[in-house]
C-alpha cells in the first residue's frame, strides 16, 4: 500500500507539472494578446463537418506538442554527442526531482480513523493500532529546503552543458550568461529565505505550512522576503525581464539553439516547468500551502482573538473537538472520516488553486516588463536584492527578539493580528479571482483611434480596402 499511495502521488505531481506547463504555453500567448490588444492563439481547429471546436485556443499546446514529436532531431556535425544529449534530460529532470519534496496536503490517516481532526502526531503514534499516517508528500524529508536549493542547481549544469555542447559561439555565450545569471541569484534567493527560516524554525515544508496554518501566512510575517523571493524566483526561471541568456535579438534562442524536435521541446517544456515548481515553493513557504483561512483539521473556526464567531453548524462545521459520546455516534455513520477526508480534499484544491493563481501573477509579470541589459541584470542582485535580504536578516532577528523579551502579554495582540489576516485573505482573494475570471470572459468593446497624419489622409477619398485577415 506504501509503494501505492507514492506512485499515485508521484503521479499525480508530475501530472499537473507536465500539463500546467503545456497550459501555460497558451496562457503566455493568451495573456499577451490581451495585454497588447491583439488576437490571441485562435487558429488550430477540429473540424466535424461543419462544427468547429477551438477552445479558446487550447488546442494550440496539443498542435505544438504533435509538432516536435514529428519534427527532425538534428545534431550539429561537431557536437559533443554524449554532453548534447544529456543536457535537456537533465534540465527536465533538476525541475521534476524538485517536486518529491513539495507537500500538497495535510496528513490523511487512514484504516482505523474514528474521529474527525486527529492530531498529525496522534495519528504517528497510534500506527500500533491500526491508523496509518499518509503524508501528501512524494518524500517527506527533514531538509526539505536544503533539497530544493541542491537540485535546482543542477539547472545550472543543464545550461552550460547544453552551450558548451554545441559547437556554436552564441549558445556558448548564453551558456556563460545562464552559469552566472543562476548562480548569482540563487545566493539571494537563499538569503531572502533565512528570515521566514528563523520564525517558522524549521527547514521542513510541511512544518511551515502548519506553522503558517496556526499564526499568520508568510506573506504577512514577511512580505520584505517574498517580494525578494519572488524577484529572484523569476530570475531563476530565466524568462523576462531576466531573460538574457535567451535573449532573441542577440544570442538567437541562446544555449538551445542547435537543438530541435523534442529535445528542443524539453528546454521549453522545462521552462514553463520551472515557473510551475517556484510558483509551489511560493505557496509553500509564503501563501500558507495547503492552509485556508479558519479552515482546520476538525473542521472551521471562524474566530476574533479569542472569540470563536461559530460554536456548531452542524456535524460538518464544528466548533471544537467533539466529546466522546459525539465522537462515536459520528464514527458509526461515517461523518468523521468523511469530515477528515473532506477537510484534507478542500486544502489539497486550495494549494493547486493557489499555484494557479501565482503562475498567472508570472506571466502577467512576463508582459508587462521590457528586458534588463546584463549590467543592470548582475548589478540588480549583487547591490541591491542581496544587501536587502541581508537587511531583511537583521531586522527580523531584532523584530524575534523584542517580541520575545516582552513575553506572553504579547500573545493576545499576536493572535488578533494573526487573525485579521485570515480575514483579509478570506475576503479580498475571492475578490480577486471573481474579478479576474469575469474579466477575461466579457467581451472588450474595441475603439478605432487613428494615429498620425497618413490615416486621416486615408480616409479623405473613402477609406482604405480591408483585406479578409482584417475582417
Amino acid at each position: 500500500m506504501v509503494i501505492l499511495y507514492t506512485v499515485l502521488k508521484i503521479a499525480l505531481m508530475i501530472a499537473f507539472t507536465l500539463n500546467m506547463g503545456a497550459i501555460l504555453t497558451w496562457a503566455d500567448r493568451r495573456q499577451s494578446a490581451m495585454i497588447q490588444d491583439r488576437v490571441g492563439p485562435n487558429r488550430a481547429v477540429i473540424k466535424i463537418g461543419k462544427f468547429e471546436l477551438r477552445l479558446a485556443g487550447l488546442l494550440h499546446p496539443l498542435a505544438d506538442g504533435i509538432k516536435f514529436v514529428f519534427k527532425e532531431d538534428f545534431r550539429p556535425p561537431r557536437a559533443d554527442k554524449l554532453l548534447f544529449g544529456i543536457a535537456p534530460i537533465l534540465a527536465v529532470a533538476s525541475v521534476l526531482i524538485v517536486l518529491a519534496v513539495i507537500p500538497f496536503g495535510d496528513t490523511l490517516c487512514l484504516e482505523g480513523l474514528t474521529k474527525a481532526g486527529i492530531p498529525v502526531e496522534e495519528c504517528a503514534r497510534n500506527a500500533e493500532k491500526g491508523v496509518f499516517p499518509l503524508a501528501l508528500t512524494v518524500a517527506p524529508m527533514g531538509i526539505g529546503l536544503l533539497f530544493v536549493f541542491a537540485i535546482s542547481g543542477q539547472g545550472i549544469i543543464a545550461a552550460a552543458m547544453a552551450g558548451a555542447s554545441s559547437d556554436n559561439k552564441f549558445s556558448l555565450m548564453s551558456a556563460l550568461r545562464a552559469g552566472s545569471q543562476m548562480v548569482s541569484y540563487e545566493v539571494t534567493l537563499g538569503m531572502s529565505l533565512i528570515g521566514a527560516i528563523m520564525l517558522y524554525g524549521t527547514v521542513r515544508f510541511d512544518e511551515m505550512v502548519r506553522w503558517q496554518s496556526e499564526n499568520a501566512w508568510g506573506i504577512f510575517v514577511q512580505p520584505f522576503a517574498f517580494v525578494l523571493f519572488f524577484v529572484a524566483a523569476v530570475a531563476e526561471t530565466k524568462r523576462v525581464p531576466f531573460d538574457l541568456p535567451e535573449a532573441e535579438s542577440e544570442l538567437v534562442s541562446g544555449y538551445f539553439t542547435e537543438y530541435s524536435g523534442m529535445k528542443f521541446a524539453m528546454f521549453y517544456l522545462g521552462e514553463y516547468m520551472e515557473v510551475v515548481t517556484s510558483s509551489m515553493l511560493i505557496v509553500t513557504i509564503f501563501l500558507g500551502g495547503w492552509a485556508l483561512p479558519f479552515l482546520h483539521r476538525d473542521g472551521i473556526h471562524v474566530t476574533l482573538g479569542d472569540v470563536d464567531l461559530i460554536k456548531q453548524l452542524g456535524g460538518m462545521l464544528q466548533g471544537g473537538m467533539p466529546d466522546n459520546e459525539t465522537v462515536k455516534a459520528m464514527a458509526t455513520t461515517g461523518v468523521a472520516p468523511l469530515m477528515h477526508w473532506g477537510v484534507v480534499l478542500i486544502g489539497v484544491l486550495g494549494f493547486f488553486g493557489k499555484v494557479l493563481i501565482t503562475c498567472f501573477l508570472q506571466t502577467f509579470v512576463r508582459w508587462s516588463l521590457p528586458r534588463f541589459r546584463y549590467d543592470q541584470l548582475m548589478r540588480l542582485c549583487w547591490k541591491v536584492l542581496l544587501p536587502a535580504s541581508l537587511a531583511n536578516i537583521m531586522l527580523t532577528g531584532v523584530g524575534y527578539l523584542a517580541l520575545k523579551s516582552l513575553g506572553p502579554s504579547v500573545e493576545p495582540t499576536l493572535k488578533v493580528l494573526s487573525d485579521l489576516a485570515q480575514w483579509l485573505v478570506a475576503l479580498i482573494v475571492p475578490f480577486i479571482v471573481i474579478r479576474g475570471v469575469i474579466g477575461f470572459a466579457k467581451n472588450k468593446r474595441r475603439e478605432v483611434w487613428k494615429v498620425g497624419s497618413s490615416s486621416a489622409f486615408a480616409d479623405r477619398p473613402g477609406g482604405t480596402t480591408v483585406g479578409p485577415m482584417q475582417a
